[in-house]
């Protein structure tokens, strides 16, 4: 059994500003420890694969940077999308290229920007997912809830499979927090962590039944997978596929669907106000990089840059400065940073995108 991680980085970012650009997204930032988080992402595959079996798939502004961050990676495994079309289409590729050299080879979609605290215990689960998926089953890892989260997906899980994971009865889109609640309380609900485990061959043939638009360009894809042509031709089909998740293209129709629970300390690192999820606090409950000063602070994420950052009196709020920019903001609101994103866009300040 082959198995072949693809590395989702093709994200931008924004709820990162002022440290996330159009050119460095947030998967190419030190948010959970000194490395960038593609990097880390890539590292705790040590072990379960190698690096010439990795593939990543990103854009071509992030191309050569995520090269570079992970080291040993094959050129001809870097699958740069011409244009994005969100994650049905990215993983076609990758699977297509998999079933090139390998047919039942087995791929580990991962996103390029999530943080794991307990590596072995990744690790053991991904394993299990993948002798699951052997088998013919399309897994999906479900994160175990830490409490009612409204800016997660939910998958509601039902009787255990025979081999092995359980059914997934349905996929449930962002709630409120009542709803929330409800699904925690259940305890029948996990967090849809958006990893991935599959056949290539069963993928590519999920595509054929359940996303039959897609069919035309994946075969001119596969025709010339290998060939000195598939540059050419990936630029002219790719930007013609439908821009679609793999949630709703293939994951809410399949019937193979196998949810497999994870507790292995997962974070999706969604915004300033998780840092702490990932990096250590003071007895204060503050998370502090950088030349910082606090007097009577409490709960604040403060990252500094290469000046000194003082902050008085603060309590649960996010102080950032970039070098170029600075940014306030109460961590409760912490989402609503990608609104300055959209501001400066507006004002075309583009330097600071």
């Amino acid at each position: 059994m082959a198995l072949y991680p693809v590395i989702m980085a093709g994200g931008s970012g924004t709820r990162f500003w002022p440290l996330s650009r159009q050119a460095r997204p947030k998967q190419f930032l030190p948010l959970a420890s000194k490395h960038p988080l593609l990097t880390d992402t890539a590292l705790r595959l040590k072990g379960l694969a190698p690096v010439k079996s990795t593939f990543i798939v990103c854009g071509p502004v992030h191309a050569k940077t995520a090269l570079k961050l992970v080291k040993g990676l094959p050129k001809a495994n870097l699958l740069v999308e011409p244009v994005a079309r969100n994650t049905a289409p990215a993983i076609a590729l990758a699977a297509l290229q998999v079933a090139a050299r390998d047919p039942k080879g087995i791929l580990a979609v991962l996103p390029s920007d999530h943080h794991v605290a307990d590596v072995k215990g990744f690790q053991r689960t991904l394993a299990e997912a993948a002798r699951i998926a052997e088998g013919g089953h399309i897994v999906t890892l479900g994160i175990k809830p830490a409490r009612p989260e409204t800016g997660y997906g939910y998958i509601q899980v039902g009787d255990a499979l025979e081999g092995g994971g359980r059914r997934v009865k349905a996929f449930k889109e962002k709630p409120d927090l009542k709803t929330a609640q409800a699904y925690v309380a259940g305890g029948d609900y996990l967090w849809n962590g958006g990893i991935f485990v599959f056949r290539a061959d069963v993928m590519l043939e999920a595509f054929r039944k359940h996303m039959p638009e897609m069919q035309k360009g994946i075969d001119a894809l596969q025709k010339a997978a290998g060939k000195r042509t598939f540059p050419a031709v990936l630029k002219r089909v790719f930007p013609k596929l439908p821009s679609i998740s793999i949630d709703y293209g293939v994951m809410e129709k399949a019937e193979n669907i196998a949810v497999l629970d994870g507790d292995f300390g997962w974070s999706d690192v969604g915004s300033f106000a998780a840092i702490p999820e990932v990096r250590p606090a003071d007895a204060q409950g503050n998370v502090v990089s950088g030349d910082v000063v606090l007097v009577d602070c409490t709960n604040c994420v403060v990252l500094g840059d290469k000046r000194t950052l003082s902050v008085v009196g603060m309590h649960d709020v996010v102080v950032v400065d970039s070098g170029d920019a600075v940014l306030v903001v109460p961590k409760d609101k912490s989402q609503d940073v990608r609104k300055v994103v959209e501001a400066l866009k507006a004002k075309k300040r583009l330097k600071l995108l």
